[in-house]
């Protein structure tokens, strides 16, 4: 079984909680404050991190598609999203796992943010 968090719940639990509650971003960075176990946090982190870079993304992508020539990369947007719902759903089914997932660049940010922020 897991271990319990500082919020009564098991750490699997409270990791999976904290990306599900990504698109509300108050409940994460809630969990991220309080809980103390390293996993959670990372799981936090990671997500607040995947979310800012994909709503950039998908900003910049709107920004340049208003150019009339390269209208067609508003089309990306629609894929960006469904690829940001996937990766979400992959990241609650890790963290309910107990898995410390690590998305390929995203992971590399979240570990310097966690260290810099000492987290």
């Amino acid at each position: 079984m897991a271990t319990q968090s500082v919020t009564g719940l098991p750490r699997n639990t409270a990791a999976a909680l904290a990306v599900v509650l990504a698109p509300t971003v108050v409940g994460t960075i809630a969990l991220m404050l309080l809980e103390k176990d390293s996993f959670v946090r990372f799981y936090a982190v990671q997500i607040l991190v995947t979310g800012v870079s994909m709503v950039t993304l998908q900003q910049g992508l709107l920004l340049v598609s208003s150019i009339g020539f390269l209208s067609y990369l508003s089309k990306l947007v629609g894929l960006f999203t469904i690829f940001g719902f996937i990766i979400w759903l992959m990241m609650v089914y890790r963290a309910w796992q107990g898995d410390e997932w690590e998305l390929p660049v995203l992971g590399n940010v979240t570990k310097v943010l966690i260290t810099k922020l000492k987290l």
